[in-house]
């Protein structure tokens, strides 16, 4: 038996990098998964390696900025698999994550904070009805340089932290209902850290001097085992929190 057995899993975001990771740890753990993303090659592909395992999974066409898509995906989780158990936000617009604080524009600010924010807490409200009845487990996608207020990271590290916001609010007001609502954020081998890995001026040899450990993380091994740790029974005590898989690049500071 699988630590998720026959538990529904919504993944974001989930045909590359963080987001296929998480897919594969919970399949392997036994959860259905619901491949959401807008990419029309990556997400069924990813639908077809969990099948290749054994795992039931879909793909759910889905554009997280555009809400009517958040209700068709929970809507297409429902009509296959009958509920929604596990609700992982991890899609994300990578199209402008990095500038110099005088370059961000009214229309790139609005758009990390649409693809970021506001589609995890679409998707929180919109699965909130199926999430309750047997108490479900929301993972959301932030990251460390929100934490830490990253220079040339202020639309991206705001609505990233605008995320954590939100997911510390619903874990306090949807406890009641046996909903768990914690925060990842990962440093892991994903495409938008191997692009960062490949622009110099992005100060990818810092941020590596930076990690404690040394190396980023694998998407599945470590982020979607943590992910999979956070939903199962093993973390049935734990809301409310964030987790930096980041091999230490982000500390408790002890506050």
């Amino acid at each position: 038996m699988g630590r998720l057995d026959q538990k529904v899993a919504i993944v974001t975001g989930a045909g590359q990098g963080v987001g296929r990771g998480i897919a594969l740890a919970m399949a392997k753990e036994g959860a259905r998964i619901v491949v959401a993303g807008r990419n029309t090659t990556t997400c069924p592909a990813v639908v077809a390696e969990l099948r290749a395992l054994g795992a039931s999974a879909v793909f759910a066409p889905c554009d997280v900025t555009h809400k009517p898509d958040v209700g068709k995906t929970i809507k297409a989780a429902v009509e296959a698999f009958g509920t929604v158990d596990i609700l992982v936000n991890n899609a994300h617009s990578t199209r402008k994550v990095y500038a110099p604080f005088l370059e961000w524009t009214d229309e790139a600010l609005q758009e990390q904070m649409n693809s970021s924010y506001m589609a995890s807490v679409w998707f929180m409200q919109q699965s909130f009805p199926y999430l309750k009845v047997r108490g479900g487990s929301i993972i959301n996608i932030a990251s460390g340089v929100g934490h830490l207020g990253a220079a040339g990271y202020l639309g991206y590290a705001a609505c990233k932290e605008a995320q954590r916001v939100a997911t510390r609010v619903a874990a306090r007001e949807w406890g009641q209902f046996k909903i768990r609502a914690n925060t990842i954020c990962p440093i892991a081998d994903s495409p938008p850290i191997q692009t960062i890995s490949e622009r110099p001026e992005e100060g990818f040899g810092e941020l590596l001097k930076q990690i404690a450990l040394g190396r980023v993380g694998s998407c599945e091994h470590e982020i979607g085992r943590t992910a999979v740790f956070l939903a199962s029974p093993d973390g049935a005590y734990i809301t409310g929190h964030t987790i930096h898989v980041d091999g230490g690049y982000v500390m408790d500071s002890g506050h």
